[in-house]
């Protein structure tokens, strides 16, 4: 069995360039953005702009799936790759139409998939170089790129589509991340199979004494309860943050006449990359379940607070608009950095790119019915109101399920 002293230790070499893959893909978050960039002479409305990143959120959240699967066996690097290649395939179909079909297919389908494939090959290999006591940090870190990718993507894709226009920014940003995604998966390098880390040892050989199995298979883990309500909660907490995300240009712009939209979403990233990180390490120093309940209790609050949100009135200031969005922005990013840490607590690490994956589609089913629950409210009744109602009201009831989940009886608390 190989250890942390025995070979070399390439950790944050895996994490920062999983960081750096995830800083391409983010652009996912910048769809409310690219959306009201979207020429009027095409004739979509909001229901319509809700389309490609519905379809790109739950394409994602399917191909985690087997996309975690194939990281397991084949390795990241292969998986990685493939993604970025899918992921400029996408934008370069999205950037060759103006029809909503195409769009969804490029954009949706394409590059939702190509999302999904070099997100799975991220934190898998970063987390394995590590012992289980940073798992939270190193797993915040490699995703905060995801959820920091606006702060650069909203200005760019702005600046690109003043300047070169819509569809020849769609082209050039898919180029830019096929090069970038396959770049970096090059250094996406797994430890060796039997690694184990010095102050893991003596812990892994107290659960095999005590006979207790760490390692679920993907079989043994749908059959827990446990499953299904980590599930939920996490359905919940991406699905609030995903409609913000997905509408936030709308809102300041419709609701409370500020104009500079893209600033409040680079704000916004700033948080959700920043959100990660911290929530990874408060969730190693006071637990993953304390810490999602604040999260969510707090979203809660401050998705009402936004919606009271108008034209004129305090909370409609740009900067009080900022700083909700900010916070609202961080407490969405604590679900991607709790949720696969409170997975691998659960349900172990030799099959955590597969369960991750399956625990993962609760993301895109939360993301895809949320962000077009808020799209057709808007249409019918003029106002997301009935939309952060209901997206307020699921997280305190994903707050209450925390006090709910235990880890399984095979496994012993973390």
């Amino acid at each position: 069995m190989a250890d942390n002293n025995s070979i070399p230790n390439k950790g944050w070499q895996v994490t920062f360039a999983g960081m750096g893959i995830n800083l391409a893909l983010g652009i996912l978050y910048t769809w409310s953005v690219i959306s009201k960039s979207i020429p009027a002479d095409w004739g979509w409305n909001e229901s319509d702009k809700s389309w490609p990143y519905s379809v790109a959120c739950l394409v994602f959240c399917l191909i985690m799936v087997p996309a975690g699967r194939m990281q397991d066996k084949l390795g990241p690097r292969v998986v990685a790759a493939a993604g970025g290649i899918l992921v400029g395939i996408g934008f370069i179909l999205a950037g060759f139409t103006t029809s909503l079909l195409g769009f969804v297919i490029g954009f949706g389908v394409f590059a939702g998939a190509g999302i999904g494939f070099g997100y799975a090959s991220c934190t898998p290999p970063a987390v394995k170089w590590f012992p289980a006591a940073k798992t939270g940090l190193i797993a915040g870190i490699v995703v905060s790129g995801f959820g920091l990718a606006s702060v650069y993507a909203a200005p760019l894709t702005k600046f690109l589509v003043a300047t070169y226009g819509f569809t020849s920014t769609m082209i050039i940003l898919g180029v830019a991340f096929m090069v970038v995604v396959v770049g970096l998966s090059f250094l996406l390098i797994p430890p060796p199979k039997d690694f184990v880390h010095t102050s893991d040892t003596a812990s892994a050989a107290k659960k095999t004494a005590s006979g207790k199995k760490y390692d679920y298979s993907a079989t043994e883990m749908l059959k827990t309860p446990q499953f299904y309500i980590i599930w939920f909660m996490y359905a919940c907490g991406a699905g609030a943050g995903l409609m913000i995300i997905s509408k936030l240009a709308a809102i300041a712009s419709t609701q409370v006449g500020i104009s500079l939209g893209f600033v409040l979403v680079a704000v916004l990233a700033i948080g959700n990359g920043g959100g990660r990180v911290l929530a990874g390490m408060m969730s190693d120093k006071f637990g993953r379940k304390a810490t999602m309940f604040t999260c969510f209790v707090f979203q809660a609050i401050l998705i009402f607070l936004i919606s009271k949100a108008h034209t004129g009135n305090f909370l409609g200031s740009m900067v009080i608009m900022a700083v909700i969005s900010a916070l609202i922005g961080a407490n969405y990013g604590s679900n991607l950095a709790l949720f696969p840490s409170i997975t691998k607590d659960f349900f172990g690490l030799k099959n955590f790119g597969i369960n991750y994956g399956l625990v993962f589609t609760a993301w895109g089913v939360g993301g895809f019915l949320l962000a077009k629950l808020a799209g057709s409210m808007y249409v019918k009744y003029q106002t997301f109101d009935i939309a952060y109602y209901g997206a307020s009201s699921l997280l305190i009831l994903a707050a209450l399920t925390t006090l709910m989940v235990k880890p399984p009886k095979s496994q012993s608390a973390n």
